[in-house]
């Protein structure tokens, strides 16, 4: 299950997530995501919060956080750094949040790490009132089906189809920089597969942005991460 892998290592995330300037997160992938982020209202979800990172700066951006994850120890890291949060100990896919008692849900690159990906955005539904809204990341379908070419057959630059684009299997990337080694352990979905999530939760979708790094030779290529913004739709009567 990806939530046990998540928690075998989070002691390395959380060393990777708190490195300023290490990853995407810093370089150019956080601020383009708050771009899209409703303004402030009285409660906002951050889905899928690790240790904490972006609910400390939609806190100081004026939102009232509330972050959920099914780790204990990422939870346990996100609470000893900012005791002034509140965060819960949960699976996405059944939280205890009270029916429409929020106005804005954040899922930033939570989606793919989460066992039942379409449970997950219904129980988001679930929570927010009529008209809230729902801000995630993900990484980019694209990306998330691809490989560096394995053979060393075309261009270091290339990416290559190596399985089926349509099987939704989980993957694992080892990755290792500037003395911090991180292995990532997601499931490949297609974008088919979250469409239809959000919509059939009965969002409707109002931005879509495709995410690279225009600074890198490579990854300005091809999209990195998807950013999407949607709205629940009031129900008649």
């Amino acid at each position: 299950m990806l939530r046990h892998a998540w928690e075998r290592n989070a002691e390395a995330w959380i060393r990777w997530a708190r490195e300023p300037g290490h990853d995407s997160y810093w370089r150019f992938h956080r601020d383009r995501f708050l771009e899209l982020v409703p303004a402030p209202g009285r409660l906002t979800l951050d889905i899928g919060c690790g240790e904490g990172r972006l609910s400390r700066d939609l806190a100081a951006l004026g939102h009232r956080v509330v972050g959920i994850d099914s780790s204990a120890r990422v939870i346990a890291a996100a609470r000893e750094l900012s005791p002034e949060l509140e965060f819960i100990e949960s699976d996405a896919a059944d939280m205890p949040i009270e029916d429409e008692s929020v106005d804005l849900a954040v899922a930033f690159m939570s989606l793919m790490d989460i066992d039942d990906m379409p449970g997950a955005t219904r129980e988001l539904a679930r929570v927010l009132e009529p008209g809230g809204h729902l801000a995630l990341a993900i990484v980019h379908p694209m990306n998330s089906a691809h490989e560096y070419d394995p053979e060393g057959t075309h261009p270091a630059d290339w990416l290559v189809l190596t399985e089926s684009y349509f099987d939704r299997r989980l993957y694992r990337d080892e990755v290792e920089r500037d003395g911090l080694r991180m292995v990532f352990e997601s499931r490949h979905w297609t974008l088919e597969d979250y469409f239809d999530a959000v919509l059939k939760a009965g969002f409707r979708i109002a931005t879509l942005r495709e995410i690279g790094d225009p600074g890198h030779t490579r990854w300005s290529r091809y999209p990195l991460f998807l950013h999407l913004l949607a709205a629940k739709v009031p129900q008649p009567g």
